[in-house]
């Protein structure tokens, strides 16, 4: 069975994601772009098992096909085979990875002739030649060209920095790229343009494992880079990319998690500082804060479902300033309709450079603008089938009251999101492609998110969870918001 998802086609190794499959969802994809008249197409992969192998299999029915096939000489970024498509003015796009998923799955991205996610109507269209059998391949009638498109891409991304000010950087910048398909990618940039700075790569080895841990840039997956930024001080900081280098989270000095959302706030306020304007796009599952801030510069707002395929379909609109999710994926005005880590990391390093004052600081000071204390935490629940997630989802379909808080309203533009009093938040999602029950929550303090997801966790599976601390919690936030109110 080929579904796809949010980005695309995701599934396990050898099980559902094989040759045969490949080539089937290559050939409705080629079936798509000779419908529309497409004659040329870009194909590019991470550093999965076998990736670079299912790439090879995906130009192949392509080409046999009668398309127009580049295929990337070696693994690379997600955002520079998007940039790819738009360099070589083909119709579409393959991506070989599957993002941030373990190291058992691998997926198929379609790109379109914009350089980002296919809109979601294209890709129904794609859905629909599921099943026809893929055309034979024969090399000596059916060349393929390869490419390196990476000197082209750092030549793109110089229009969208201020070199001067990334020279300018006193501290020690990291990058992790978890073994993924970014590895060498930041530094290489900046190598390029000429820029000496302290610059240490960590998990640098393109690795099929990704050294053990799922490729998202998320707490329990950095402990690694935490313990290397830990008696770090100052403005030195770790920038994370996942698998194939299109999410970015970061580290640090103390070796503390700086999450998306704190990410996202932070490029928002340096572009919005450096006099860039227009709409700004956020998932449901993001932060108030960067609604509030929006309100504060008098930005507009568009809020989409989960999935950076519709925040590109409103990039490719519109004017937008800048477009995020929760999970990483963050694309800004000038560049591709496209979630960048490698551009992200180095925006970054300019905010820092830029103010002297650390991301920590710099969002501290969103903080006090705003008036809006953020805290944050995801809980990803593994069920036994998805069967058993789709029942876990029935149980929050009614909100209650919890960890003191009133439910104010409910949102279901994906998944359900409880919006209760003071400014908390808690969500629930179901995965599309696994067994997966997503559990977000947001308060103003960590114990308090942590409660959030306890409580939550037990209402969903039945099963206590660890509710250490849980009735301070409510007990605090009932008396504070009886005060407020």
């Amino acid at each position: 069975m080929i579904r796809f998802g949010t980005d695309g086609w995701r599934d396990l190794i050898a099980e559902n994601f094989t040759f045969e499959n490949v080539a089937l969802a290559a050939q409705a994809y080629a079936e798509y772009l000779k419908v529309i008249g497409g004659r040329r197409v870009v194909v590019g992969f991470d550093t999965r098992f076998m990736a670079d192998r299912f790439a090879r299999k995906t130009a192949e029915v392509l080409a046999a096909n009668g398309l127009e096939v580049y295929l990337s000489r070696a693994f690379l970024p997600t955002p520079a085979l998007s940039f790819a498509v738009t360099h070589f003015q083909a119709d579409g796009g393959v991506m070989i990875t599957a993002s941030h998923n373990p190291k058992e799955y691998c997926g198929f991205k379609l790109k379109g002739p914009y350089g980002g996610s296919l809109i979601p109507e294209r890709v129904k269209q794609v859905e629909v030649f599921l099943g026809t059998a893929a055309q034979e391949f024969d090399a000596a009638k059916h060349p393929i060209e390869t490419f390196d498109i990476q000197a082209a891409y750092y030549d793109h991304l110089k229009n969208l920095l201020d070199l001067s000010v990334l020279k300018s950087f006193e501290g020690t910048f990291y990058h992790d790229s978890m073994g993924g398909s970014g590895t060498g990618w930041v530094s290489g940039f900046l190598e390029h343009v000429g820029i000496d700075l302290d610059v240490r790569n960590v998990r640098e080895e393109a690795s099929p494992t990704f050294y053990g841990v799922h490729p998202e840039p998320i707490l329990h997956n950095l402990h690694h880079t935490s313990d290397l930024l830990r008696d770090a001080s100052g403005l030195a900081f770790a920038a994370v990319t996942d698998g194939d280098a299109d999410r970015i989270g970061a580290v640090t000095a103390g070796g503390l998690f700086f999450n998306p959302h704190q990410i996202f706030a932070v490029l928002l306020k340096h572009l919005y500082d450096r006099g860039l304007r227009g709409t700004v796009v956020q998932t449901v599952s993001v932060s108030g804060i960067i609604e509030r801030l929006c309100h504060l510069l008098s930005l507009p707002v568009i809020t989409t479902p989960i999935g950076f395929k519709y925040i590109a379909e409103e990039m490719l609109q519109s004017k937008i300033l800048i477009g995020g999710e929760e999970s990483g994926g963050i694309g800004i005005l000038g560049h591709l309709p496209e979630r960048d880590g490698i551009l992200n990391a180095l925006l970054l390093l300019e905010a820092v450079a830029l103010s002297g004052k650390s991301l920590p600081e710099l969002f501290h000071e969103i903080e006090l603008m705003t008036g809006y204390q953020h805290a944050y935490d995801r809980l990803d629940l593994t069920l036994n089938s998805m069967t058993e997630r789709n029942e876990a989802m029935d149980r929050v379909q009614e909100p209650f009251p919890i960890a003191g808080h009133e439910v104010v309203s409910v949102d279901r533009r994906d998944g359900i999101k409880w919006l209760l009093s003071g400014n908390a938040w808690v969500m629930f999602r179901a995965s599309g492609t696994e067994p997966v029950l997503r559990i977000y929550a947001e308060a103003a303090n960590p114990e308090h998110v942590q409660c959030l997801l306890s409580l939550a966790h037990m209402h969903v599976t039945g099963v206590q969870s660890n509710l250490r601390g849980c009735p301070e919690v409510i007990e605090k936030t009932e008396a504070a918001l009886g005060e407020t109110a």
